[in-house]
């Protein structure tokens, strides 16, 4: 069976780098737990619809994190991650 690896964005690094240290951290450690390895991604999260369609959202507390799953090359690029009030602006 496959495994996925993961990958950030730029975009992704400079909103976690926003984000204070403790809430990072604890972003950082959830994806290198839940996704980081994982045969199914789509376990953890929910499919986004309308303008975001074709990207996953995971929940991690008040923060989401943003995602696009390539099968074909097995990678999950994290694209952003913010709290839930400001994500998806």
């Amino acid at each position: 069976m496959k495994t996925y690896s993961v990958e950030y964005t730029k975009q992704a690094v400079k909103a976690l780098e926003k984000l204070d240290a403790g809430i990072s951290k604890q972003i950082v450690d959830w994806i290198e737990n839940n996704l980081e390895g994982c045969e199914n991604p789509r376990l953890h999260g929910k499919a986004l619809q309308g303008n975001l369609k074709g990207k996953w959202r995971y929940s991690v507390g008040d923060y989401r994190v943003v995602a696009k799953i390539e099968d074909e090359k097995v990678l999950i690029f994290i694209l952003d991650a913010a709290h839930r009030k400001q994500i998806y602006r």
